[in-house]
């Protein structure tokens, strides 16, 4: 089924055809008027240049006059090759596309909403033929039973127009048009947008990507190592700043030679404050008790750090390079 882009948004336009594999774009004069463009034909050069086929409006009150604006576009500049002249149903007008067609010219008849309409497209050899979907739902009718019957009508008698499913709503539409088998579908660029999107696929996707993390990252890469080490000699105070610098709830506290003294959480900050008098904040790390905090190597994965976690209970740990420290990981930064 090829792929249509329904718009006339350069910016849209230039997105949807860096894809790659959208066959073109139709446009009306309705959706110029939308936009405010004045300058038409200087619209539709620049953006014939950018599309592969350009299916452009042929507006005329009889035969002749369609086809004299078909070709004067072609004199314009429009690519005679590359470009769809669309013309809305009616006897003058099937009667422009066979002219048009026999002159080697491409042609969608549209605005199309009964079959016998579809059926003189498709007697005048109509390139594509263009039922209007949403248009028709609007009005209570079943534009997917005439969809349908458009199709099997050109399977039945072996047509060689192509069924074009447009005036696209919703995702939805594009589901009954593959389902329904018609030639070609042109899509909004706000539709054609949703679909790729599941949420299902996006929870897995995000998975993927979750996982290579953890297994591609290692614990050094990301180790927090500003405002994460005070000395023994420093205060409670210059610990609590430092804190509230990183962000984490935890400090180093290296002795002067560098060994570890201990590690200084938020926790044990209040609990110091339960048990000591006076101005805890002026107390000096080399005063309080050492202890032994829990750490991992700065080789080891995100994944290994997961696991870590969750066997110490801890929420940071101390991160080494062999004996060397460098820092703190917090559980935050591998969930």
């Amino acid at each position: 089924m090829e792929l249509y882009l329904d718009s006339v948004k350069i910016d849209e336009i230039k997105e949807a055809m860096s894809l790659g594999y959208l066959t073109g774009l139709t446009t009306t004069p309705t959706f110029m008027f939308r936009d405010g463009i004045k300058d038409i034909d200087g619209a539709m050069l620049e953006i014939s240049k950018m599309v592969n086929i350009l299916q452009v409006e042929a507006l005329g009150k009889n035969a002749d006059e369609i086809i004299a604006e078909a070709h004067r576009l072609v004199n314009m500049g429009l690519n005679p090759k590359k470009t769809v002249f669309k013309i809305p149903i009616s006897l003058e007008g099937t009667k422009a596309c066979k002219k048009l067609i026999d002159q080697g010219l491409m042609v969608n008849l549209h605005l199309v909403y009964t079959l016998q309409q579809a059926y003189m497209a498709f007697s005048a050899g109509a390139t594509y033929v263009c039922p209007l979907v949403g248009r028709l739902q609007d009005q209570g009718h079943d534009a997917l039973g005439l969809v349908k019957d458009c199709v099997d009508v050109v399977a039945k008698y072996h047509y060689q127009s192509k069924v074009m499913f447009s005036s696209v709503r919703h995702i939805e539409h594009v589901k009954n048009a593959l389902t329904i088998g018609v030639h070609t579908c042109t899509i909004p660029w706000n539709v054609m947008k949703q679909l790729t999107e599941n949420h299902f696929t996006k929870i897995g996707t995000d998975e993927f990507f979750r996982h290579t993390n953890l297994l591609s990252t290692t614990v050094g890469d990301i180790t927090r190592r500003e405002s994460t080490i005070v000395n023994a000699s420093s205060t409670l105070a210059n610990a609590l700043i430092e804190m509230t610098k990183s962000k984490i709830g935890a400090v180093i506290v290296l002795n002067n030679d560098k060994s570890l003294h201990r590690i200084f959480t938020d926790g044990d900050l209040r609990r110091t404050m339960e048990t000591k008098h006076g101005n805890v904040l002026d107390i000096k790390f080399s005063e309080l008790d050492s202890n032994s905090p829990f750490s991992i190597s700065a080789d080891d994965s995100l994944l290994d750090a997961q696991k870590r976690f969750k066997e110490t209970k801890v929420d940071t740990l101390v991160v080494k390079d062999g004996n060397e420290i460098l820092g703190l990981l917090d559980i935050q930064d591998v969930i």
